[in-house]
């Protein structure tokens, strides 16, 4: 048996021929439209992408460097591209449980609208409802209102005043108020006078005084009746001069979004409010007592008037959408993931509304797909914990860290929580997938898409081609001078080198860039306007000394 013989570096080294190429340089060569040696992946991201059901996200595995994301990227962007526009959605003001927002969802664009319509109607109530107010027929009525009170009271008095005269005792007006007095020939006696009286007529009239004081109490008893009557009356005048003002013009909006029962239900409570809150509208001089005693609802924080409650915080607006939206978070928090409410300062506190409440990543990403880094959500502080609850709830609830963990007490919001439907890609190094589906229960059951990317491609001529192709798109997208056929030629010699094959093509796209770039440096140096082969040698000698 013959020893094995060693290999000569001659043997080992496959040259590629630049005449096999029928271009000149780079830019007469179209764009690689396609995924270049990476058919498992793409099966599995097909696979992954078209199953609907629970569970099925993705994980896509591979080194660093490997292309993963733009390969992810430009996949879904084009898969995202014929798949329909996902809703808005918003949040308002829940006017029974100000601490718990409700959730609007609208067709894509129509959140922008109704936050406008909205926002006229706010300002035209301001403008009619003080008209009303100041109408005529307003101020008749209202006067009438209260003469009867007035009257009702001067009645009473009067009837009681008439049973003192017959009485020979007169009802007067004190600074202290009402009191009785005995009389002679129309005269208010003194007290002296009074005393000169016979005992037996003294007693007649301390008995009648009683009497008459016992109906006086009766009478001052039934005033703050007379009052709440009045008031009622008051509240109901201006309740239908309201409704007046108003009716059409909320009942246009009504007419508008007729098909959408969430809307029309916000619209209903939007009006009671409005019809709760009328002071709101008035200005400080015209504000009627009956109105200014309280309200159902004060103002909400941060904000110096009472009408922030009245608008929509349209959390998505898809207006510019085209497609299903494709989302990458390179800052993977955990309230850049699930979103956040704000806080402002006021009066030395901190206090919120549902105007502060932010949108997360999931929510701008609902309806299509989320693309994250993997190790950056593992570091970030339960970022991995609330993108996992995510998506085993399918709904996406905001609270704060506190909140989640139950460390605060205080009273905060509780926004009402968004149905989630949305594919989730995350992009990670071998190891790591591994580790998760050795240690994470949860993570095999969200995850059971493995996107496995290869490192090289085979080097038959027709890849050879393909690959002249992807390094003439690559130079396009960086911006390079074209290469010359002997500089594409020596790139694929170099790139079999870097999987240590000469019978493979390497696929780690970062190298293969960074050498693209250093050529073309080094022609930039030489003062040449094409990249030779004699450019890419000078940066690979450049590499290997540095």
């Amino acid at each position: 048996m013959s020893p094995v013989q060693p290999l000569s570096a001659e043997a080992l080294y496959r040259r590629c021929d630049p005449a096999q190429f029928s271009f000149e340089t780079t830019s007469e060569l179209d764009n690689l439209q396609g995924i270049v040696g990476q058919p498992r992946a793409v099966e599995a991201i097909q696979f992954g992408t078209g199953m609907r059901r629970e569970g099925y996200h993705l994980f896509a595995l591979g080194p660093a460097g490997t292309g993963k994301y733009s390969l992810v990227h430009q996949f879904l962007t084009q898969r995202a591209g014929s798949e329909p526009v996902p809703p808005d959605w918003c949040y308002v003001n829940n006017f029974e449980q100000p601490h718990k927002p409700r959730a609007l969802q609208l067709p894509a664009g129509q959140g922008t609208v109704l936050r406008h319509d909205i926002d006229r109607l706010v300002e035209e109530l301001r403008t009619a409802i003080p008209a009303a107010f100041e109408s005529e027929d307003y101020r008749t009525r209202r006067q009438v209102i209260e003469e009867e009170f007035k009257e009702r009271q001067e009645q009473a008095l009067e009837e009681l005043r008439k049973q003192a005269q017959e009485r020979g005792i007169a009802l007067m007006r004190t600074p202290m108020g009402l009191a009785f007095a005995p009389m002679r020939e129309e005269k208010v006696l003194g007290p002296e006078e009074f005393q000169k009286l016979p005992p037996e007529e003294r007693k007649r009239i301390e008995t009648e005084v009683s009497m008459l004081q016992d109906q006086l109490q009766s009478i001052v008893r039934q005033v703050p009746r007379w009052e709440r009557e009045s008031r009622e009356k008051l509240r109901q005048l201006n309740r239908e001069v309201t409704i007046f003002a108003v009716g059409h013009l909320i009942e246009e909006l009504r007419q508008k979004y007729t098909s959408f029962p969430a809307v029309l239900e916000y619209l209903q409570a939007l009006e009671q409010d409005v019809l709760n809150n009328i002071q709101d509208f008035l200005k400080p001089a015209e504000t009627p007592p009956e109105l200014a005693l309280g309200s159902a609802q004060s103002p909400p924080p941060g904000d110096s008037g009472a009408f922030r409650r009245y608008r929509v915080n349209v959390l998505v607006d898809h207006s510019q959408t085209q497609g299903a939206p494709v989302v990458y978070e390179d800052h993977p928090t955990y309230q850049s993931l699930v979103g956040r409410i704000e806080h402002i300062a006021q009066m030395g506190a901190l206090v919120t509304d549902f105007n502060l409440i932010k949108a997360g990543a999931l929510h701008r990403a609902n309806g299509g797909y989320l693309i994250l880094d993997a190790y950056k959500v593992l570091m970030q502080p339960y970022a991995w914990e609330g993108l996992k609850r995510a998506l085993r709830a399918r709904e996406i609830r905001i609270e704060s860290l506190g909140q989640m963990l139950s460390l605060v007490t205080t009273v905060s919001l509780e926004p009402e929580p968004i149905p989630l439907q949305v594919k989730v890609v995350l992009l990670g190094e071998r190891l790591l997938y591994c580790l998760l589906a050795q240690f994470d229960a949860e993570f095999n059951e969200l995850f059971k898409v493995a996107v496995d990317f290869e490192e090289e491609m085979d080097r038959s001529p027709e890849n050879q081609h393909l690959y002249a192709r992807l390094l003439a798109t690559l130079i396009r997208k960086e911006g390079l001078r074209p290469f010359d056929r002997s500089g594409v030629a020596r790139v694929i010699e170099q790139s079999a080198r870097m999987v240590s094959d000469a019978e493979k093509l390497s696929l780690h796209m970062r190298s293969v860039v960074d050498l693209l770039r250093e050529a073309d440096y080094w022609a930039g140096e030489a003062g040449r306007d094409v990249v030779s082969a004699a450019d890419v040698q000078r940066a690979i000698d450049a590499q290997i000394h540095r």
